[in-house]
């Protein structure tokens, strides 16, 4: 392990103990890394955990290798269970359960059909499957973009006139 990755190991543990989280674990392609710390119940504090901890723990974590063991006076043990990790992640984003529309394709969105027309949709409007909720312009075609949920509108991810990208989130309905 580099200076730097070591540091910042030892800065989540540091995290996690200030924060009373017992169990920690995050798995990528090339990174594993579990916490688990002694004297504490399973999943201890993880329903505490928001958002900007939840980020600043992966932010931490990033950056260690799986090429060295963890060092033992980092005092962890590297078989923690995922589960704390899952529920800290849906309690942080708030439109867990929600499906969301995506784009099918690249082009620019548009909420109505002209500048002055109203909005298809809005946050807090009722969908059925089939409901036009925008339009994505591509090589000056209007794509009618429609919902593939029934539903409430609980979040327009994106602006009129901003430009989206193949698969990005467009709208999170609430079934």
């Amino acid at each position: 392990m580099e200076g730097k990755d070591l540091q910042e190991l030892r800065e989540l543990v540091e995290f996690l103990k200030a924060s009373g989280i017992a169990e920690f674990e995050i798995e990528r392609p090339d990174l594993k890394v579990g916490l688990r710390f002694a004297g504490e119940t399973p999943a201890a504090g993880a329903s505490g955990i928001d958002a900007v901890q939840l980020a600043a723990l992966l932010a931490a974590a990033k950056g260690a290798s799986t090429a060295a063991p963890v060092p033992a006076a980092a005092a962890v043990n590297i078989a923690a269970s995922a589960e704390t990790v899952a529920a800290a992640a849906v309690e942080a984003d708030p439109h867990a359960g929600a499906h969301i529309v995506k784009s099918p394709i690249v082009g620019t969105f548009y909420d109505a059909p002209s500048p002055d027309a109203e909005q298809f949709v809005q946050v807090g409007d009722k969908v059925s499957v089939g409901k036009v909720l925008c339009i994505v312009e591509a090589m000056k075609l209007m794509n009618e973009i429609e919902s593939d949920a029934a539903g409430e509108i609980v979040k327009v991810f994106v602006k009129p006139g901003q430009p989206v990208e193949y698969g990005q989130a467009l709208f999170a309905v609430k079934q």
